[in-house]
């Protein structure tokens, strides 16, 4: 029986997000164990005030990445794991879990590390399935129990704080992506918000390297009450303001998953990528928006591009106000 687990992920917000499930269901499986996290630094904040999640270690990246990385490898040998799922795919991953010690060590086939791990299954982006499928192979020799839905905790402070916009009905937009081909146009984001209902208030999301964008949406938006909350919120009070929306709109990108991991309403956006890769919404409320016509080009690739490589952006471009505006016929409460 494992009593000391520790689930590694170290890739982007949106994968330690979705990892969140592993620990989930281990936790079910196991209630008594100390389960912790292995994350790269910035997504910390994630497990603020979290209900189960003993530990949360921090791989700092922006200096020292290696001397921090072997630091890092040293200090989990020491704590003696007894299990270590590995759900990253890089060799910096691979080192942490081989010099771990732990008995059970498991972790996809392509990690070059992976002949280290005693347990250890292929990652396949095709066939439609789903990440948190292809993750639950990881711990498959350590359940008896049902796959579950990723989750985040907002803590009753987040709550308190984001109380002060959700006094009227709203919807989130998450207008912003990495990748420019995974990110709706801007005017098409204005040209939704300006045909939503006037009692409909619009909370724009996301980080502060995306706030030069909300403020264009703002700006074209004057007659329509929008408010602009990207890089004033944390992780957790973005999931409390999404949890009580009554859609929110997002692109194919992080801001789902929080919507996912708090089990709201939401509608994804697919431009250049596609839902059979397996990072699609979970919510028991979800909408796939994606152009109705037939690319060639597409999906151009598993991220995304800084730019359309065809020049067209057709996959963004021909998606339209109706398509858009349809989950929403559905959801106005009144």
């Amino acid at each position: 029986m494992a009593q000391k687990i520790l689930i590694i992920q170290t890739a982007s917000l949106g994968d330690v997000i979705l990892s969140t499930s592993l620990g989930e269901i281990l936790y079910k499986q196991y209630p008594d164990a100390s389960i912790d996290y292995l994350i790269k630094k910035g997504y910390q904040q994630l497990f603020n005030g979290h209900p189960f999640v003993n530990k949360v270690h921090v791989w700092d990246k922006s200096v020292n990445k290696y001397k921090n990385l072997v630091n890092l490898a040293l200090k989990i040998r020491r704590l003696k794991y007894d299990a270590v799922i590995n759900v990253q795919r890089f060799a910096s991953s691979g080192f942490i879990s081989a010099l771990s010690g732990a008995s059970f060590r498991s972790g996809f086939t392509k990690n070059p590390l992976s002949f280290t791990f005693s347990h250890k299954v292929a990652h396949d982006i095709k066939g439609n399935i789903h990440e948190i499928y292809r993750n639950l192979e990881l711990i498959k020799p350590l359940i008896s129990t049902e796959l579950l839905r990723p989750r985040l905790y907002p803590t009753s402070k987040d709550l308190e704080f984001t109380q002060q916009w959700k006094n009227k009905f709203y919807v989130t937009i998450s207008p912003a992506s990495l990748y420019f081909t995974k990110q709706l146009p801007a005017g098409k984001w204005i040209e939704l918000i300006q045909n939503l209902s006037t009692s409909t208030n619009v909370i724009l999301l996301g980080g502060q390297q995306d706030n030069t964008l909300c403020e264009t949406i703002v700006d074209s938006c004057k007659s329509v009450k929008v408010v602009n909350l990207a890089g004033k919120l944390t992780l957790l009070q973005s999931a409390s303001i999404m949890k009580d929306a009554i859609m929110n709109y997002v692109n194919d990108s992080a801001p789902q998953h929080i919507a996912s991991a708090v089990n709201a309403p939401v509608t994804t956006v697919y431009c250049s990528t596609v839902p059979a890769f397996g990072f699609g919404p979970l919510s028991d409320n979800s909408t796939i928006i994606e152009t109705n016509i037939s690319l060639s080009c597409r999906p151009c690739g598993l991220h995304g591009y800084k730019k359309c490589p065809e020049g067209h952006f057709k996959c963004a471009q021909t998606i339209s106000l109706s398509q858009l505006l349809l989950p929403m016929t559905y959801e106005r409460r009144d």
